[in-house]
């Protein structure tokens, strides 16, 4: 029926094994919301089509029926028009029994005025001329609107449910008692021996094998919209889940780097070295700061330095690695490197410095005390790919990560808030798009031993340019 889980043929979480992971519920929950947002859109939709087909109607009924007894049918598109606005407002996401019977309430009216002669005609009409007048036409009006609004298992069933309506209208009119006997004799003295003429154009005449051919047709005429409409949540669901892969990637990526991968087929899976500038970036004396405030005041703190720091991962070309408690973990030149991923990994880090500077102004104003931030930088070659078997992570390993993290902590026993390594400052100054004014802050400290890496390590270091 109108469920958003049937419409998006999305198993329901009860009949899932146990066994399911993370990323299935979450591509379910992505698809339910997409196909949510999708039934309501139609929904509206829905009924305005079926205003403006109405509409159309009762322009064209008094063109096709020029008499006064066309008002009753009139006042019957203004139920039908009554209906649409109740589904309008009882529709939701979701089994709705009310939603049903209004749905079933269109076919019942629609046979009822099919099959009943109209109580404001002069004209006493055998019962049989009612299905003359071709009015079976008008159910494929509603059929096709409901293929908007509502799932593929809906359409089946209001084909189902149409059937069963006109048949039991027709069963009806056919078991009531004959009223124009001798009007079905003079034409079949007209006619003569001619049966099939007579069963043609006899007035009286329900020919059950005619209405048979409706509900045939009208069910053929179901199932392939049926089939339509299921392609269709198909296609939604796979879009969803493209724009869930996109929301996650913006969440890691910059922007650019973001079309790049979504241009291609399955870029994070192929395992492989290459050389990346790494930047770590931690609060100092985090856990002192922490000490006596409230959690709420801690997290909007991190949050805050978080933002400003993804931000400047972001602009400067790099992906976001993740997030360790007050710190972050930031690469440049993944998943594909570039001409200039060294150097946008110190602009970056400097940019860092300044905008603490600007955060910690915005403190001072309300009264709160400064934070410091020390970053860590080091470039060479690294192992990218996914890890991971139920839920896969982009990862970044090797000794240069370990390294950038050692020289993040070295700040702390030099007393400044970046250090870079020779490694990476070499290779930013052998960069086209670098500039002097790069490394204008830079002072060159003997080489140190970090702790993984076999020989001593050249280090450059800025002081905080906002101190």
């Amino acid at each position: 029926m109108s469920v958003v889980a049937e419409a998006a043929d999305v198993p329901h979480p009860g009949g899932q094994r146990a066994g399911r992971t993370d990323a299935q519920q979450d591509t379910q929950k992505f698809a339910e919301a997409a196909i949510a947002d999708s039934k309501r859109e139609g929904l509206l939709l829905a009924v305005r089509a079926r205003w403006v087909a109405l509409a159309v109607i009762a322009v064209s009924l008094p063109i096709i029926n020029p008499n006064w007894d066309v008002i009753y049918y009139i006042m019957m598109l203004g139920l039908f028009a009554l209906i649409g606005w109740a589904q309008l407002k009882i529709g939701k996401v979701g089994r709705s029994q009310p939603e049903l019977f209004l749905i079933f309430c269109d076919l019942a009216l629609i046979t009822l005025l099919t099959v009943v002669p109209n109580p404001l005609s002069a004209e006493s009409w055998p019962i049989g001329m009612q299905f003359r007048f071709d009015t079976f036409i008008y159910f494929f009006v509603f059929l096709a609107t409901a293929t908007l609004a509502y799932s593929w298992r809906t359409v089946v069933a209001m084909g189902f449910w149409t059937s069963a309506v006109w048949a039991i209208g027709v069963g009806w009119a056919y078991l009531q008692p004959e009223t124009h006997a001798e009007l079905s004799e003079r034409v079949r003295a007209a006619i003569g021996s001619d049966v099939r003429m007579f069963d043609i154009i006899n007035p009286t005449a329900i020919d059950i094998r005619a209405r048979f051919q409706e509900i045939m047709v009208f069910l053929i005429v179901a199932m392939t919209l049926a089939l339509a409409v299921r392609r269709s949540n198909a296609l939604l669901i796979s879009h969803a889940g493209i724009e869930r892969e996109r929301a996650n990637l913006a969440r890691y990526f910059s922007p650019n780097v973001v079309e790049q991968l979504s241009g291609n087929d399955e870029p994070l899976k192929q395992v492989r070295t290459q050389n990346v500038a790494v930047l770590f970036a931690d609060i100092v004396d985090f856990t002192a700061y922490t000490d006596g405030r409230s959690p709420m005041e801690v997290i909007g703190t991190l949050r805050l330095f978080h933002e400003r720091m993804e931000r400047e991962v972001f602009r400067h070309g790099g992906t976001l690695d993740k997030y360790l408690g007050d710190g972050l973990m930031a690469t440049f030149g993944t998943p594909s490197a570039s001409d200039s991923d060294a150097g946008n990994a110190l602009r970056c880090a400097q940019a860092m410095i300044a905008s603490i500077g600007e955060f910690n102004l915005e403190r001072e104003n309300r009264g709160e005390p400064p934070i410091r931030i020390s970053v860590g930088l080091h470039y060479g070659q690294v192992v990218l790919g996914d890890i991971g078997l139920n839920r896969l992570e982009f990862a970044v390993i090797g000794t240069t990560v370990n390294a950038a993290s050692r020289l993040e902590s070295l700040t702390r026993e030099l007393g400044c808030a970046m250090i870079a390594s020779d490694d990476l400052v070499r290779q930013a100054r052998a960069e086209a798009a670098s500039l002097d004014s790069d490394f204008a802050l830079l002072a060159a400290q003997p080489p140190r031993t970090i702790r993984g890496l076999e020989q001593p390590v050249g280090i450059w270091t800025c002081a905080d340019i906002n101190a």
